[in-house]
């Protein structure tokens, strides 16, 4: 099994930056293909991107490519997400999520969720 914990969430004004990070326990976090969704208020569960377990392919939702970044370190069992340019329609629950095997846009579902971490944009 494997636990999520997000953090580095916080208010930000619009077009200011932030970096969330998630720590995964387990032994084989390389196996995993990593992920962040979010859910706003009102909204649906939405995928925002994800990474292979190498960290040579990434997936970003049309909404926030060129604008956040995943990266990966498997060294130290951790995942971030490299949030710029933010705007106030990102403010949501920010997920980290796992899933068994090669993908990365998690098509087939997720296997671990994190509890969330809160990110509001204020305008």
């Amino acid at each position: 099994q494997v636990q999520l914990v997000e953090s580095g969430g916080g208010l930000v004004q619009v077009g200011g930056s932030l970096r969330l990070s998630c720590a995964a326990s387990g032994r084989t976090f390389s196996s995993y293909a990593m992920g962040w969704f979010r859910q706003a208020p009102g909204k649906e569960r939405e995928f925002v991107t994800g990474i292979s377990g190498s960290g040579g392919n990434t997936a970003y939702a049309e909404s926030v490519k060129g604008r956040f970044t995943i990266s990966r370190d498997n060294d130290k069992n951790m995942v971030f997400l490299q949030m710029n340019s933010l705007k106030p329609e990102d403010t949501a629950v920010y997920y980290c999520a796992a899933t068994r095997g090669a993908d990365l846009i998690f098509r087939y579902g997720v296997n671990y969720w994190g509890k969330g971490t809160l990110v509001t944009v204020s305008s």
